[in-house]
């Protein structure tokens, strides 16, 4: 993964982006569909199960009225309300007499009405959420002791569940119906674009989850976010054996964003190597969590992550400036915060499970609902990669290259990016310059956006519709959801300017917001606005990202450095294919372990990146048994987000290899993300012709190999 992200707001999916699809010609049983889904879930204490033959007299009743040619829809639409019916719902059978709709004028008017309507819910509980976590996202000074609390609040946490109550749901689940991942997969590429749009609202319902339940989910997610947010290293006050500080004063790097890109930059530094090795060895503390406590966030202290000794820090040492910290030499490692929050959120989600029939799994959701692929796809991608010949070989080229055996830290090898040569000093001098503000970056995007290849009106009008803002943590791109709105482009900029890192980061969240205006305002159906999954808005992200030393001034590439591209897809792949599996791992221990304490769940996330290192990556890096897997900090805040890294990577090489015969990149980029949320392969098909693989990716590194 090159690119420090954060990505649209996770906790708005139950009501905003549930994937389930169906077609109305596909008259399956929604009961049959949960037993393949999961077996035998049990429902919920409150569900009231209408007998089969009081189901089977309505819906005699409904086709004997509206006439046989009604009966699939009838039959199809009974059982998905009866799935979800509560005893305080009242008479099932007379609400279905007055709501369903056959074919015809009025079916097309509710479906009309129910679009409009959802764009306006979806945009405006966006909104509210985005105003709640305003002072959390963005870097505006010091938080009040309410604003943790204001951030962990979900104003849409209510509306699904009030929704059943107040019995639109059931109106929808009445007409328009739900089918599987499987159904969406085989016949989804024969549908109209109307029938995705009406699957996509029926996928709304496929769960009725309490709200209290959601809040929790949302207050867990909150918590870790903010705890992620504050996670800084003061790195002028790294010492090493000999008292020797390797990094200048005022460095202040987030964990794992910074630490990973400052490693990265420093292959150009003469003093590199040491500074990397303790970065790793940083890293490796954070996840064992013995790192000491009081050494995050604290420039008041000195601590050498080697022996993990701490001293308090000179005065003439000290920013000036900084924050209040205590200046004590306090040993104690940091409890087990990070992990108390991971296991916050799994608890919290696992309070969901009994009312997601459909995905009765945190897990389950998030592949099957979310990123519409099953699990073992996902993981036979990933292992495809991690497995590869090519590995080796790629290794080799690396090592030849460094003159030295490689080690732990070359997981982020830079070295095949055009441009990688270049000291980052020398870059964030260039990028400080032209960006001392967000602002500087907000005025600067018509520019950028023309040098991506898009028409000055297609700029201006994309320019019109993006915010930017100064982040807190690493950055993140916040979408809009109605028309009107604005999506909001978040990076850090430190108070002399952005340096290369946050202009980076800028440029990949420039291409997240891109595609958000693109598929809000140019997609035929509101209820199909964005793309597949946070993979795809990764991958059209990293086409930006891509390019932004050529966007700096720096050259376009040559064949060479075409090769050179490739090589480093390849790589980043690779290197977020085991982080990915980490991820899955770690959320099927806690499943097994659903008692486990937070010392406990740190064990296990050592012992799995531990063991998932030795596997794939000491053969190749050396380092056995080390625990550098687990630093992702995604896997605490964002829950199981990771496989969309290696998955975008996968999918932005596709679209990179169909950009170099067919552009230009600004109108294929509109071309593609103007498709909307359908089913992974769907997109992909529409976009390059070809199905999600990493089949593409490796022939073209063993041509460049």
């Amino acid at each position: 993964m090159s690119v420090p992200t954060r990505f649209p707001r996770l906790r708005l999916l139950p009501l905003v982006a549930a994937l389930g699809c169906a077609t109305p010609s596909t008259p399956t049983s929604p009961a049959a569909s949960v037993a393949r889904a999961q077996g035998a879930a049990s429902a919920p204490a409150s569900s009231a199960p209408v007998s089969k033959e009081a189901l089977a007299s309505l819906e005699a009743e409904l086709v004997a009225k509206h006439g046989e040619a009604q009966r699939a829809r009838i039959e199809r639409g009974v059982e998905q309300v009866a799935t979800l019916w509560r005893a305080e719902d009242g008479d099932l059978a007379a609400f279905a007499r007055e709501q369903f709709l056959p074919e015809g004028p009025r079916l097309d008017a509710t479906f009309k009405r129910l679009e409009g309507l959802f764009e306006q819910f979806d945009g405006h509980m966006n909104e509210l959420g985005r105003e709640l976590q305003w002072f959390t996202d963005l870097d505006l000074g010091p938080l009040l002791p309410v604003e943790p609390l204001l951030a962990a609040y979900d104003p849409s946490s209510n509306v699904t569940s009030d929704l059943f109550q107040a019995k639109p749901g059931f109106v929808v689940l009445l007409n328009f119906p739900l089918t599987t991942l499987e159904e969406r997969t085989k016949d989804g590429p024969a549908w109209t674009r109307r029938q995705w749009a009406e699957a996509k609202l029926a996928s709304r319902f496929n769960r009725r989850v309490p709200a209290a339940v959601e809040q929790k989910v949302s207050q867990a997610i909150a918590d870790a976010n903010l705890y992620i947010a504050e996670y800084n290293v003061w790195m002028h006050h790294l010492v090493d054996a000999k008292g020797q500080r390797l990094f200048p004063q005022g460095l202040r790097l987030i964990s794992h964003w910074n630490l990973r890109d400052e490693l990265k930059a420093d292959y150009t530094d003469p003093q590199g190597l040491a500074k990397q090795r303790m970065i790793v060895q940083v890293m490796e503390r954070i996840v064992t969590q013995s790192i000491p406590a009081t050494v995050i966030d604290n420039p008041r202290v000195d601590w050498d992550p080697f022996t993990n000794q701490v001293t308090v820090a000179p005065a003439a040492s000290v920013e000036p400036n900084a924050p209040e910290r205590p200046a004590k030499a306090d040993p104690a490692p940091e409890p087990d915060t990070r992990y108390a929050r991971l296991l916050a959120t799994f608890q919290a989600s696992r309070r969901a499970d009994p009312y997601s029939p459909v995905a009765p799994t945190r897990i389950a959701r998030s592949f099957d609902l979310d990123r519409g692929l099953p699990e073992a796809r996902v993981r036979a991608l990933l292992t495809q990669l991690l497995e590869s010949p090519l590995v080796p070989r790629v290794a080799k080229l690396i090592e030849s290259r460094l003159g030295r055996p490689l080690e732990p830290q070359d997981l982020w090898y830079p070295g095949f990016r055009p441009g990688s040569k270049v000291p980052e000093a020398q870059l964030d001098a260039l990028t400080r310059k032209r960006y001392p503000t967000a602002d500087a970056f907000a005025r600067d995007i018509p520019r950028i956006l023309q040098g991506l290849g898009f028409t000055r009106e297609k700029a201006d009008m994309l320019t019109s519709r993006i915010r930017v803002d100064a982040s807190r943590g690493a950055g993140h791109a916040q979408p809009a959801l109605r028309r009107g709105d604005f999506p909001r482009l978040r990076t850090r900029v430190e108070k002399g300017g952005m340096d290369y890192k946050g202009y980076n980061i800028a440029v990949h969240e420039l291409g997240h917001n891109v595609e958000q205006v693109f598929s809000l305002y140019e997609v035929d159906h509101t209820l199909l606005s964005g793309v597949p999954n946070n993979a795809f808005t990764e991958a059209l992200a990293f086409v930006f990202q891509a390019r932004d030393l050529e966007l700096l001034g720096l050259g376009k590439p040559d064949a060479q450095s075409e090769r050179e591209r490739v090589l480093n897809d390849f790589w980043q792949a690779w290197e977020i294919a085991g982080v990915a599996l980490v991820d899955m791992a770690t959320w099927h221990w806690m499943y097994d372990h659903p008692d486990a304490t937070p010392a406990q769940l740190r064990e296990a996330v050592a012992g799995l990146s531990r063991d998932i290192w030795n596997r794939y990556y000491a053969p190749v890096l050396g380092g056995r048994d080390s625990p550098l897997l687990g630093i992702y900090s995604h896997m605490i805040s964002y829950p199981l987000y990771l496989p969309d890294y290696p998955l975008g990577h996968l999918i932005a090489f596709q679209i990179e290899e169909h950009l170099k015969q067919h552009g230009p990149l600004g109108a294929e980029f509109e071309r593609m993300a103007i498709f909307g949320s359908v089913t992974p392969d769907e997109w992909m098909r529409h976009a390059t012709g070809a199905p999600v693989s990493a089949d593409a990716l490796l022939r073209a590194t063993a041509a460049s190999l």
